[in-house]
């Protein structure tokens, strides 16, 4: 989970007027000062201050004057004044100096109620206030809250009073911890998250509000995949205070309020416990399609061989998948090479990731050798007819314009984000170079209409703003490219081949261009690097002796 370091509110403090009149002196005039408890941090000046003193005097003397009858009428009259002062922020020891002295005071000083930083200064000198105004707000930073965003996947992991352990950059190298002690009911619509709340202590003010960190909190999971926590079983917590945790019935020892059991908040029952833990499997075994997930089973009684099992996956939970059907404790799944198994399995026919009824899925046979001769279109694209007129010259420009298009190739099938927006560069730059004034006719007309094209994809491409976005894009540059090669040609100098993946974009499959016949998937970089098979060779290009010969020439 990620989030920002905040103010524990609990522990926000508010200096405010008390009676209405006007503030003659602030004593702390910039924010960020550090208050103790009791320093005085307001003068004020107030007309009424000065009326219930006057009051308090004159009640004082009738006291001293009164009968007994009057005497009880008198103290009560007194008292009330004393405690109207000492509501509008007069100590004791200030209501009987003034009494002593009989002196009347015309301001009242106004001191800071608890320890802590001076964050918002409102007041300022001069200014009048009424009763309630807010004058400073004051911050102990000694505790802070953590406010996480948890995504909603993430929920079913998350517990109430579970520790946590977070890092931030202000501190490279060290962990914090913390205990979460709420879990917002409400889930934000547009980021799909729900805020968390942890609690950290914070003496040494390393943690200061607003700062980004990054949480992880680390559960344990009982049978199936409930959350856990063996310290909790069959305790009492508090629900506002997950510190406290006792063996009975009870009240909080910080807020009085009555202890719940640990069950409430969702961990789970001592019987729970005692059954056996859930049944997992590495996150590389199971290969996932829609809704689908199938696992290769080793066969005990025939070595090297396997058969797929589709499984019913429970929650992801790190390294590994929890598994509801499907699997027994102790069988072997294939947890490297399962896209191999698969890709043999397809090229047999057989039921499949892809195909689980059997058919074989048009084209798509993962890292395999296979060759055809014959041109394999995107499917719905009319055959592409090559003009006879295309002079040397011109076909030596569009090998140019393969050549760099081989730099994206190169740069997605290694996860390059930033060389293949170079790559997308080098080929707007090699489109410039090729001159439409070599070409005639309908020739002539068919290059500016894919020219078009060509910059349009490559444009698109260059200003993707990750590279699964430029993958996103590649297949038309890749289409738009292959049409030219076919229309008007190479120059030969260039071995080009055309491969073709069913899983990419999104299923809908694609094709591509490189200059190997081992497959070097784009859309899926070093992840599925052969998953795809070869369609189509363009050009085999010229061999060496060929190549200086015309060299030569």
């Amino acid at each position: 989970m990620v989030g920002k370091v905040d103010y524990d509110e609990t522990r926000l403090s508010y200096i405010t007027a008390w009676i209405p009149g006007r503030i003659e002196e602030l004593y702390v005039d910039y924010t960020g000062v550090n208050v103790k408890r009791g320093d005085h941090m307001v003068s004020l000046y107030s007309p009424e201050l000065i009326t219930a003193q006057q009051e308090l005097l004159l009640g004082l003397k009738m006291l001293k004057s009164s009968t007994s009858r009057m005497k009880q009428s008198n103290l009560i009259n007194v008292d009330a004044t004393r405690e109207k002062l000492r509501l509008w922020g007069l100590t004791k020891k200030q209501i009987k100096r003034i009494e002593k002295s009989g002196e009347i005071r015309d301001r009242i000083t106004i001191y800071a109620p608890e320890s802590g930083i001076v964050v918002h200064k409102n007041g300022f000198e001069g200014m009048y206030v009424d009763t309630g105004t807010r004058i400073y707000t004051v911050a102990d930073l000694s505790h802070a809250w953590i406010k996480l965003d948890a995504y909603e996947s993430d929920l079913m992991w998350i517990r109430y009073g579970q520790k946590i352990k977070f890092t931030t950059k202000a501190y490279p190298g060290e962990t914090f911890t913390g205990q979460i002690t709420f879990i917002d009911p409400i889930l934000n619509s547009k980021t799909r998250t729900v805020k968390v709340r942890v609690n950290v202590l914070n003496l040494d003010g390393k943690l200061k509000p607003e700062m980004f960190v990054s949480a992880r909190v680390f559960p344990k999971i009982a049978a199936g995949g409930r959350v856990m926590d063996p310290d909790l079983s069959g305790k009492w917590i508090c629900p506002m205070h997950p510190e406290i945790v006792k063996d009975a019935k009870g009240r909080c020892d910080i807020c009085g309020m009555p202890l719940v059991t640990a069950e409430s908040q969702g961990y789970v029952s001592v019987s729970e416990l005692q059954k056996e833990a859930p049944l997992v499997i590495p996150a590389s075994a199971p290969l996932i399609t829609g809704k689908r997930a199938l696992v290769y089973v080793a066969l005990p009684d025939r070595e090297g061989s396997f058969e797929g099992r589709e499984v019913v996956l429970g929650p992801r939970a790190g390294d590994y998948y929890l598994v509801k059907e499907g699997l027994s404790e102790g069988e072997k799944v294939v947890v490297n090479g399962n896209f191999k198994i698969d890709s043999a399995v397809q090229i047999l026919a057989k039921p499949s990731m892809m195909s689980p009824e059997g058919q074989a899925p048009a084209g798509h046979q993962h890292g395999s050798k296979a060759r055809s001769s014959a041109p394999s279109q995107k499917p719905g694209k009319a055959e592409l007819k090559a003009f006879d007129d295309v002079p040397d010259v011109f076909k030596l420009r569009i090998d140019g314009l393969v050549a760099a298009y081989f730099q994206i190739h190169q740069a997605l099938s290694h996860d390059d984000f930033k060389s293949a927006v170079g790559g997308a560069q080098s080929f707007l730059a090699a489109l410039g170079e090729v001159d439409m004034k070599d070409l005639k006719g309908k020739a002539h007309m068919a290059w500016m209409n894919e020219q078009k094209k060509l910059e349009q994809y490559a444009e698109t491409v260059k200003s993707a703003g990750n590279i699964e976005d430029f993958r996103a894009q590649f297949d038309d540059l890749s289409d738009a490219l292959y049409a030219v090669t076919k229309k008007f040609g190479t120059g030969s100098s260039l071995s080009i081949y055309r491969f073709y993946c069913s899983m990419a974009n999104e299923g809908r499959g694609a094709y591509w261009l490189q200059d190997k016949p081992e497959t070097e998937n784009p859309y899926y970089g070093k992840a599925m690097l052969k998953c795809g098979s070869q369609k189509e060779i363009i050009s085999q290009g010229m061999n060496e002796t060929e190549q200086k010969g015309r060299t030569n020439e």
